[in-house]
């Protein structure tokens, strides 16, 4: 490709833009991933206990992430093309359904909006290189289990373990220099067993579980793309940031039942910090470097 082209084409406008786009895709998978899979367990579990082709376990409607096209979850109403322009048909619209006037959930143009400046950032911190697609394409995963994890506290080993392998071998083929494999391997290897291992020890000392194990694979993902080195700056900033946001909610009395807050998010959300930061900054913030 010739440079001045691609320096165009992967300019932070431009990645900005296909952000925006691509943050529309991001909202349908929040949404649908999680009722397929809840879907496909209990059609297994119905299958394992023998009651396949009864009516005695009810499941949710089969959909995919391509179909049926996307609708008003009120009334049914077909959402035409104008109407799923990002950001722009929300404010047309006034966040209202064309047909029958429901109120449409400001996190869908928000999504697209978070989903658009982080591309641009990722642009802005990489430069016009081929590579930002591949830091584009962990941003847009990340906000994905961030949004699942805190509407469901599910993080999809669908989403997580590729994300995970996507790492290795991106580092494996140089794709994300200056980190090896081996920190990348070591970053996943760590980033899994530290959490497992405050996982045991608060379960032991407590009786209690006091996270999934889904966090356990997300935090050796992300490893696998930051290296062993972020670990533990992105668990202290994602416990920093839970705790603010917990507080919040507690004293806005906002807190969901069980009084629970998912630690997904924090973790998907300090490791966008520190990648945009760069690994350097952060040890050199935290008097490590």
């Amino acid at each position: 490709m010739d440079s001045d082209l691609q320096q165009a084409l992967l300019s932070p406008p431009v990645l900005a833009l296909l952000g925006l786009c691509i943050g529309s895709f991001l909202n349908v998978v929040i949404h649908r991933l999680p009722v397929m899979l809840e879907r496909s367990w209990k059609l297994d579990s119905a299958e394992m206990l023998g009651l396949s082709g009864s009516n005695v376990v009810e499941v949710p409607e089969k959909i995919s992430l391509a179909k049926p096209p996307s609708r008003c979850p009120s009334c049914g109403h077909a959402i035409a093309w104008h109407e799923n322009i990002p950001v722009l048909s929300y404010l047309r619209l006034k966040g209202r359904c064309s047909a029958c006037d429901a109120r449409i959930s400001p996190r869908y143009p928000l999504v697209e909006i978070v989903t658009g400046i982080l591309f641009a950032a990722v642009g802005w911190r990489f430069g016009p290189q081929p590579a930002v697609l591949l830091w584009c394409g962990l941003m847009a995963v990340l906000v994905v289990l961030a949004g699942i994890d805190w509407d469901t506290t599910l993080l999809p080993d669908s989403l997580t373990l590729p994300l995970l392998w996507a790492g290795l071998i991106a580092s494996a083929l140089g794709w994300t220099a200056p980190l090896s494999l081996s920190q990348a391997l070591w970053g996943a290897v760590v980033g899994y067993l530290s959490l497992w291992s405050v996982y045991w020890m608060f379960k032991l000392a407590t009786g209690k579980e006091g996270m999934g194990h889904g966090d356990f694979k997300l935090l050796a993902a992300i490893g696998a793309w930051l290296g062993w080195q972020m670990i533990l700056p992105v668990v202290l900033g994602a416990s920093v940031l839970g705790a603010v946001v917990g507080i919040a909610m507690k004293y806005g009395k906002t807190l969901r039942e069980g009084r629970y807050v998912p630690f997904g998010p924090f973790l998907a959300g300090s490791a966008v910090v520190i990648l945009l930061a760069g690994s350097t900054r952060v040890l050199d913030w935290l008097g490590w470097a």
